[in-house]
């Protein structure tokens, strides 16, 4: 859900190095637009902190010592009602993120991604973006598509023109607020588009239905 304007993303940030969620915390709360209300060196630490803090939205390391990214992310995304994740990651680390994409996680991100991508990243997260690093993307695709995880979709040709629109704008990390204001509807309408888009394409979240459009060019619109 979109938060009122002026109130800053509540994150929860996880990482085993203390440098850099230093450094992250430092880049993230520039301008005010997000606020990192907790941090954790390891999983078991970023689940407490999530149960403490509530955040909107929590970016999680994948290597960590104890309980590592992904364990923790299996067990957050199966709360009721959990942040939105995103995780974190470098480029050595393909088959970590083709594991999060399947536990969930609604964003990748690199660890060198530039200062204000990172924000805008979060913030959209916080309103129901899906969020995909190009670079991941560029890596990610071809390696699904060599294990046979990723096939041309037989059911793109069953989307109505609106519903391509929709698709593309998911392909590009917005969120429903922005699809709402590109498209001129209403944010309900854009959610119940979404739904409808992600079951017609046999897709169980944004990322991976982003996935399907950037496999296709990712975009194209309703003149496709």
């Amino acid at each position: 859900m979109r938060l009122p304007d002026g109130v800053p993303v509540r994150l929860v940030l996880a990482d085993d190095e203390p440098l850099l969620r230093r450094g992250l915390r430092v880049l993230l709360e520039v301008d005010g637009r997000v606020e990192v209300v907790g941090e954790a060196a390891d999983g078991a630490g970023l689940l407490d902190a999530v149960r403490r803090h509530r955040p909107d939205v929590a970016l999680v390391d994948v290597q960590m010592p104890g309980m590592d990214g992904l364990s923790a992310l299996r067990a957050l995304l199966a709360w009721s009602n959990p942040p939105a994740v995103a995780v974190l990651t470098t480029f050595d680390l393909d088959d970590y993120v083709t594991t999060a994409l399947d536990l969930g996680a609604q964003g990748f991100l690199l660890k060198d991604a530039e200062p204000d991508a990172l924000i805008r990243a979060v913030v959209d997260l916080s309103s129901g973006g899906a969020v995909l690093d190009p670079r991941i993307t560029a890596r990610l695709l071809p390696k699904l598509r060599g294990a046979g995880r990723l096939r041309d979709n037989p059911h793109l040709s069953a989307l109505s023109a609106r519903e391509r629109q929709v698709l593309a704008l998911i392909a590009n990390g917005q969120s429903n607020s922005t699809i709402a204001g590109e498209l001129g509807l209403s944010e309900a309408t854009v959610k119940s588009y979404v739904s409808t888009v992600l079951t017609k394409l046999g897709v169980e979240n944004r990322v991976q239905a982003a996935l399907v459009a950037h496999q296709v060019g990712g975009t194209w619109s309703s003149s496709s």
